[in-house]
């Protein structure tokens, strides 16, 4: 049986790099005996966790990214809610709306599905531009505004929302604002053979989905949250990080380059990625290995380099093309 996490685990027992890389590496498994064949994927979905950014999972149907969410919901001992987004879906569906108790004579807010600690947002390209921005100030602020009275959001707070590619019939294109908004974005790709078959086997008699436990408490979740804001970040690192910034807003190739929301977010990526291998400091294939999940959605590629590719994919090799311009530090 797996063991639970504790609030006073979180604060005693998870209070060394080694011991957090456990309780990390427990989540993983979790995750992963659902998840098969893309540990690199996981693995990123738990960066994004542990640095309180939100995840955007994109890929065609059925290649497991609700279930990704999933699993990592049922892996927590938190709160979660699931939203289907649909054409026909309102900002009120999502955040909630006033009601008219006439018992009371007075309005009463009924809160809606975002005020849990896990929200799946499932397929939400599949809705409006208005619904969409409806969580907007939830992922950004951590509160919501409804008549004019805020109300915060439980924490830890986290937005795992999933998205078919924009080529697909009935998906509406995220704006940058939203796409902003996501501290990295994922793709599963389809299971190698080898893997598929386990998959299959996995599902005869059951969904492993359901056999899924929580590890971690929301209490140990912001404890190691406050860890990784203590992960060192040389100097040098930081003047590499911003290099590569610089050279995404200077490129004549990018219409549109990375903004310091995003300078931020792969800064605490790479914090949290690095606690997660057990280290109390970062090194500069941490910053490699996050440019493309935390930066390819948040840029846009000129029309004059546009080619076959889609568009993030187009990013991503522009990304490359400029990652091998700039130096490492040694």
């Amino acid at each position: 049986m797996r063991r639970l996490h504790t609030a006073t685990e979180a604060g005693a027992g998870v209070a060394t790099i080694e011991a957090a890389a456990a309780s990390v590496g427990e989540l993983q498994a979790a995750i992963e005996s659902v998840i098969k064949g893309k540990p690199e994927a996981v693995r990123l979905c738990l960066v994004g966790l542990l640095a309180g950014g939100h995840l955007l999972v994109e890929d065609v149907p059925g290649v497991g990214k609700t279930t990704l969410a999933q699993a990592l919901a049922r892996a927590l001992d938190c709160e979660f809610q699931r939203i289907q987004f649909t054409s026909d879906l309102l900002p009120s569906d999502v955040i909630g709306l006033s009601i008219f108790n006439e018992r009371t004579g007075a309005f009463e807010f009924r809160r809606g599905p975002v005020f849990a600690n896990v929200v799946l947002a499932d397929e939400i390209n599949r809705t409006t531009p208005k619904t969409q921005s409806a969580l907007l100030e939830a992922m950004g602020e951590g509160h919501v505004t409804v008549e004019g009275t805020t109300y915060r959001l439980p924490q830890p707070f986290i937005v795992v929302a999933t998205q078919n590619p924009i080529e697909h019939h009935g998906t509406y294109p995220l704006p940058e604002s939203q796409l902003d908004r996501f501290m990295l974005r994922l793709r599963l790709g389809y299971p190698g053979a080898d893997v598929e078959k386990v998959i299959l086997r996995d599902r005869e008699v059951g969904d492993p989905l359901e056999a899924v436990r929580p590890v971690l408490t929301g209490e140990a979740v912001a404890e190691l949250r406050r860890q990784v804001a203590n992960v060192a970040v040389d100097d040098a690192l930081v003047d590499y990080l911003l290099r590569i910034v610089t050279a995404t807003r200077d490129s004549e190739m990018l219409d549109l380059g990375v903004s310091p929301r995003g300078t931020l977010a792969l800064f605490r990526a790479a914090q949290a990625l690095a606690l997660t291998e057990e280290r109390a400091y970062c090194v500069p294939d941490d910053i490699k290995r996050l440019v493309l999940p935390v930066f390819a959605h948040r840029i846009a590629v000129s029309s004059r380099f546009s080619s076959t590719l889609r568009r993030s994919e187009e990013a991503e090799t522009v990304l490359r093309e400029i990652m091998k311009t700039v130096s490492v530090p040694i």
